[in-house]
């Protein structure tokens, strides 16, 4: 078909199903190519391309003072014809004649709309993409056409298969069906599909197939009869068929043979409309196949346009033979001279004045346009970016040196560059617009195949699936509208191995898709059908059949152990507050002054912070208790252990300080030295805390070592090596007192307090000597309990045997208590001594 125009647009269209050859002897000029079996809906697709372009050339705002012509050709289903045309096209076919400095003959077209098939546009692309000549397909929808490097001026209308596999996919998702088997087409378009199809269930986890078959290109009746068995034997309820119809009506003859019901079958766009499948003997098979459909869309005006076409017997040069054989397919009829034979069997002579307004035929159908709607969206694309190429403003263009391009000077690539910029809507309300890689924007419908009581077959639209910037890819099902050809009227179910019970999980089948399991009983900590451990802070019940929160542990408030040591810490703080007390009252007595007041109180302050730094380790370990205990603790013993050691230094120094001589010593513990060398002292061990918080702090943890049922709340020490330096620097201060004050233990003065400062270390030590193996050894909350427990010991060992004394005597001996008694207690000790 021919119309010429200023601008040519060139189109590939499926007229007829299939072609012969003569064969080729090398002798003679290889004949042309002879196309059969007419049909009527490519004829229609063409016709809509000529719709679309005689529409645009009356619409006054588009395109003005420019009309466009096309040239399109018939691909009769074969490669090389499709191919031959193309390149017809694209170069032009006939010898161009140059008469009065002007061209005749056909001029190469600036885009092409089609072609049908993905093999055909793979092929085509291939060769047009060097030259930058746009191709707008209306039916490929081979993902790999997407390849901008491989195909840099292909465009399409409709969906890749990438989208639609990813539709499927939502479908199956949608009813549960986790088990399916695949059937291809041996050609780039079901191949690509079912690599994308297994890439997908893959990569989503939403389902394995069953089996995986590859339709035979001819009617191979063994090939055909080993597929249906396979099909028969699977348990597979959920057939997937990405294939051309044509391929599919020789695997249903092997079906209604072997009499294979029970199938839910899914239907790619390539099939789902085809109404050579929708016959009363298939249905009792075809019945319910949910399908993916092309968009369809409303043309106006199409039918009008198509029942103007007639045959022109003077002009065939403008429609070829294609409007021929159509009027004699669609009245039965054939134009003189008739065929022989064919007036003897009583057939009609075609007049060319029938009217196709009084034939039922397809071709007038409008009510269901899907490819057609592409056709007519692929060609106004092509018309959008040429008016916008010829609006651009010189000096303001896209090309180099801000150019423009024109009709006189252009060239493929520059229309590539508008096509790629275009947006548009059509009348029927729908955004076309081309991606990255030259694909719309995609959208197809849910079609279901409806087998009536009476008889009847429907296709109807059921629902759709789209994806948008916000909500991207969108299922939308109307499940009342859908027929299920099942007795239960309701969808199947299509599993390898149905979920497992309460109480057991799945175990894979070796050699099996992991949709294929059995199932076992759960162990501990698991559960739930799909043998999923419980939570962290969860446990399986009895019954394995779901989880429970672990019971937590730790030293809490509530408990006995809790309770006891919380009033012992307590007992100590308010026995050390009393003692406190009493010092403060009886300050002035001798035996107070005797002994380092200043060092007393301090040393009895200590130990109330150790008796309430214990409280830190009760109750459930926070981030700010696990930081602070170990500071507090570490601190507040180095404290009292600090004025223990000067104390006894002090004492040591006064000793001295008494013998001839020795008064230079007592210059360096004067009270400002005492000070000093218990905040020195108490320094470093907060240098030694702070460092240890700041490196790796302390850190509740829950530990589930221990028992598996239960949860031990603790604190994680962070840095092992920090709490063994903290440890070591209070049993390097308390040996140090210890050892001073041992050897001080027998010096003359009675009070000196030498031998209570002696054992009152002995005990420390002990305590925490002991403490270290028992805390290691300890599980869990036990830990803290031992490490309370040391605290708690060393604390009232201290008061007890450095305070004890001294409070019998200020309260139960008070006339010991004087500065007379003190001095004959001294002298008899001296003279003692010396003898």
């Amino acid at each position: 078909m021919h119309k010429s125009g200023d601008v040519i647009l060139g189109g590939l269209f499926q007229v007829h199903f299939f072609s012969s050859v003569a064969d080729l002897s090398f002798t003679s000029k290889p004949q042309q190519p002879t196309c059969h079996g007419f049909y009527e809906l490519g004829f229609r697709q063409a016709q809509t391309m000529a719709f679309a372009i005689d529409e645009i050339n009356r619409n006054s705002n588009l395109l003005p003072n420019v009309t466009l012509g096309y040239t399109l050709y018939d691909n009769c289903v074969t490669l090389g014809i499709g191919f031959r045309a193309a390149l017809s096209l694209a170069s032009g076919q006939e010898e161009k004649i140059i008469l009065d400095n002007r061209c005749t003959g056909n001029l190469p077209v600036i885009g092409i709309v089609g072609d049908s098939s993905s093999t055909h546009s793979i092929a085509i692309s291939n060769v047009l993409g060097l030259y930058r000549v746009p191709m707008v397909s209306y039916f490929a929808t081979c993902s790999c056409l997407t390849d901008r490097q491989k195909y840099p001026s292909f465009f399409r209308t409709i969906p890749s298969d990438a989208f639609q596999v990813r539709a499927m996919i939502q479908i199956l998702k949608h009813f549960g069906w986790t088990w399916a088997g695949l059937l291809v087409s041996d050609d780039d378009y079901g191949l690509h599909a079912a690599r994308s199809l297994q890439s997908e269930l893959s990569l989503s986890g939403e389902g394995c197939l069953a089996y995986f078959e590859i339709l035979p290109w001819d009617k191979d009746m063994d090939e055909l009869r080993r597929i249906v068995n396979v099909m028969k034997k699977s348990s597979a309820r959920v057939v997937i068929v990405f294939a051309h119809h044509s391929r599919i009506v020789n695997l249903m003859e092997e079906v209604v043979r072997q009499n294979l019901t029970g199938l839910q079958w899914m239907a790619s766009e390539a099939w789902t409309e085809a109404t050579v499948l929708q016959t009363p003997q298939l249905m009792p098979y075809l019945g319910g196949t949910l399908g993916i459909a092309i968009r369809h869309g409303e043309i106006p005006g199409l039918r009008e346009f198509l029942l103007q076409i007639r045959p022109d017997l003077h002009h065939n040069n403008s429609y070829g033979n294609s409007m021929v054989r159509f009027w004699e397919f669609t009245f039965q009829c054939r134009f003189a001279p008739a065929p022989a034979g064919w007036l003897e069997g009583r057939g009609a002579l075609c007049t060319g004045e029938e009217d196709l307004d009084n034939v039922d035929t397809e071709f007038l159908d409008i009510s269901n346009l899907r490819p057609e709607y592409n056709v007519y969206k692929a060609v106004y694309a092509l018309a959008y970016s040429l008016d916008d190429m010829l609006r651009c403003e010189p000096g303001r263009g896209p090309f180099r040196g801000h150019s423009c391009a024109t009709l006189q000077t252009l060239e493929p690539w520059q229309l590539v560059y508008y096509l790629e910029m275009v947006n548009f809507t059509t009348p029927f309300g729908d955004q076309v617009s081309f991606d990255e890689n030259g694909d719309v924007v995609p959208i197809y419908d849910v079609m279901n195949w409806m087998w009536l009581p009476d008889g009847s077959i429907k296709v109807q639209t059921v629902g759709e699936v789209k994806r948008s910037a916000f909500k991207g890819e969108e299922l939308i099902l109307d499940e009342d509208k859908i027929f299920w050809n099942f007795e239960s009227k309701k969808p199947p179910r299509s599993v390898c191995s149905e979920s497992c019970p309460p109480g057991t999980h799945m175990v894979r089948k070796k050699g099996e898709p992991k949709c294929c399991f059995d199932c076992i009983p759960c162990s501990e900590g698991k559960t739930t059908n799909k043998s999923s451990n419980c939570p962290e802070d969860f446990w399986s019940n009895r019954q394995r059949d779901h989880c429970v929160p672990k019971k937590t542990e730790f030293l809490s408030y509530h408990d006995p152990l809790g309770i006891c040591l919380t009033a012992t810490s307590l007992l100590g703080t308010f026995i050390c507050a009393v003692v406190l007390g009493i010092f403060f009252y009886h300050r002035r007595t001798p035996i107070i002054r005797a002994n380092n007041s200043e060092l007393s109180f301090q040393l009895l302050l200590s130990l109330k912070l150790c008796f309430l730094c214990s409280l830190l380790f009760i109750g459930r370990p926070r981030l700010w208790t696990c930081q602070l205990r170990h500071a507090a603790f570490g601190i507040s013993f180095v404290l009292c252990v600090s004025c223990i050691l000067v104390k006894t230094m002090v004492v040591l120094a006064v000793f001295k300080a008494s013998k001839p001589g020795g008064g230079a010593s007592l210059k360096w513990f004067g009270a400002m030295q005492q000070r000093g060398t218990v905040l020195f002292l108490t320094a470093i061990q907060a240098a030694i805390c702070t460092t240890w918080l700041v490196s790796s702090s302390p850190t509740p943890h829950k530990n589930t070592q221990y028992h598996n049922d239960k949860i031990i709340y603790e604190c994680a020490v962070g840095s092992t090596v920090g709490f063994a330096v903290l440890l070591g620097y209070i049993g390097v201060l308390a040996f140090l007192s210890f050892l001073i004050a041992f050897l001080v233990r027998n010096l003359p003065d009675s009070f000196n307090e030498a031998k209570f400062i002696t054992f009152s270390m002995l005990i420390f030590c002990a305590v925490w000597v002991a403490f270290v193996p028992v805390y290691i050894s300890s599980p869990g909350n036990y830990a803290d309990a031992v490490e309370v427990f040391a605290i708690l010991a060393s604390s009232f060992g201290l008061l007890i045997t450095l305070f004890g004394p001294k409070c019998y005597i200020i309260l139960l001996r008070p006339e010991l208590n004087t500065k007379k008694a003190i001095m004959i207690r001294c002298n008899l000790t001296k003279k003692k001594n010396t003898v």
